[in-house]
């Protein structure tokens, strides 16, 4: 069951990341809106110009280059699944998925919200050449659907928000795995095992504590090279370096109250001068309790509180920027009935609802599951829907599908349809099925 109660100060920041996706699915739709201005506009050979201009750096006869669009993608998106890493890290070590009951009900909705949106879109694609972006519509945005879900304000429970949070954050990692497994041609494997072994330095610098941010980004950056190199996507360190940092405090709170008990009679000696610092005996106290304040911050969760703003208001309204536009020709709105936009389309509006309930329901009905008492079917239908606005990812799987051209168009235009669908769909749904608007929702079904 999912229950709304937190760890200690896992509220607080649970509903600060809540607030902060709602808030940044506003900057993402306006720079959603942007690129399809600026691309359809008389000035897109600027916005053309501004995809492919390249940017890199020459050592010797040596160079390193790569167009605007593929270092927002292979480059900043690699902080973008950082920062997912560390939340999916979270919730499994100390959040809604960190115990099996907790975690079944949210992923076997993941699980259904993936797998029958991928099967909706291969039955219209089935040897096709556009049967290679299964992996599209089986995503769910989390910022977007946040944000609908904010536009209901006090009537969502707390349940709800859990729920929609832990199934989109294991959705993620269903969709890394994704990428890593199906959307990588080429694997070379010394780059692969340099990629490890610079891995192992850095859990090592991290596991001893070291927190100067220069050390510690070098070993970062040479594995997203080492990885870009082996041909699995760069994203992926994002991913793996995450998971190398720890989400518990290096000490526990007892700790960090019997060096403070211990070391405050020294600063009160010193209370009434100007400066505590003077003595030397009293600038080692001040040292001794910045250092144990530092090991009492998990240092999982004081970066993914950093980097999450990052994340939110720069990484992905960039990412929109460059991925949204899309020149709407008559060619593309004809391929809009095409069976490229259409599977993704039905697989993100019928296949996702319909998957997330489906295998919801399973686990409820086999008791590896319950719902949360302030929840009905109806709301997890309606909820549903919300997962189906696949935006983000759904774009970045698309570029790695189709790779330009004429299909990957006719994909976004899939995604920006079904995702539009699906948002309004579960926001009007949720008008219904939540207190305090419409009839009051009957009770789950036994």
């Amino acid at each position: 069951m999912i229950s709304s109660a937190s760890p200690p100060g896992g509220r607080g920041i649970f509903l600060s990341f809540v607030q902060s996706e709602a808030a940044s699915s506003v900057l993402l739709m306006a720079c959603t809106g942007l690129a399809l201005a600026w691309a359809n506009s008389p000035w897109h050979t600027t916005y053309d110009a501004l995809l492919h201009s390249t940017l890199g750096v020459t050592v010797g006869n040596r160079v390193f280059s790569l167009s605007g669009h593929a270092w927002i993608n292979d480059g900043l998106m690699a902080l973008f699944f950082f920062v997912v890493g560390l939340e999916i890290k979270r919730e499994v070590v100390v959040g809604q998925l960190s115990s099996l009951r907790q975690a079944t009900l949210p992923a076997s909705a993941a699980i259904g919200g993936m797998l029958v949106p991928a099967a909706v879109y291969a039955v219209f694609n089935a040897g096709g050449p556009g049967v290679i972006g299964w992996g599209i519509p089986m995503a769910t945005d989390i910022a977007f659907a946040l944000g609908v879900l904010a536009l209901l304000g006090s009537r969502v429970p707390l349940s709800l928000k859990v729920f929609l949070t832990a199934l989109a954050i294991a959705d993620d990692l269903g969709a890394v795995l994704v990428i890593a497994l199906f959307y990588t041609e080429t694997i070379r494997l010394i780059a692969l095992a340099a990629a490890a072994g610079l891995l192992g330095l850095f859990f090592l610098l991290v596991r001893g504590r070291i927190r100067q941010p220069l050390v510690l980004l070098v070993p970062v950056v040479a594995v997203w090279m080492a990885i870009f190199a082996s041909g699995v996507h760069a994203t992926v360190a994002g991913i793996l370096v995450a998971l190398m940092v720890p989400v518990k405090s290096p000490i526990e709170p007892e700790q960090f109250i019997e060096i403070v008990r211990r070391r405050l009679p020294v600063l009160e000696r010193g209370a009434s001068r100007r400066s505590v610092v003077l003595e030397e005996e009293q600038l080692d106290t001040v040292l001794e309790l910045h250092a144990a304040a530092a090991d009492l911050r998990p240092p999982g969760v004081t970066l993914e509180r950093l980097l999450h703003p990052v994340q939110a208001y720069v990484v992905l309204p960039l990412f929109a920027l460059f991925n949204a536009g899309i020149v709407i020709d008559a060619g593309v709105l004809a391929g809009v009935t095409g069976p490229i936009s259409l599977g993704v389309i039905l697989g993100l509006v019928v296949g996702k609802p319909l998957g997330l309930v489906l295998f919801s329901w399973i686990a409820v009905r086999a008791g590896a599951a319950s719902l949360p008492s302030d929840l009905t079917w109806r709301t997890i239908f309606s909820v549903g829907w919300l997962a189906g606005i696949g935006f983000t990812m759904s774009l970045f799987v698309g570029d790695l599908a189709f790779k330009g051209g004429a299909a990957l168009d006719q994909a976004k235009m899939g995604i920006l349809v079904g995702s539009l669908v699906a948002g309004l769909t579960g926001y009007l749904l949720l008008r219904w099925a939540l207190p305090g608007q419409g009839p009051r929702p009957s009770a789950a079904p036994s």
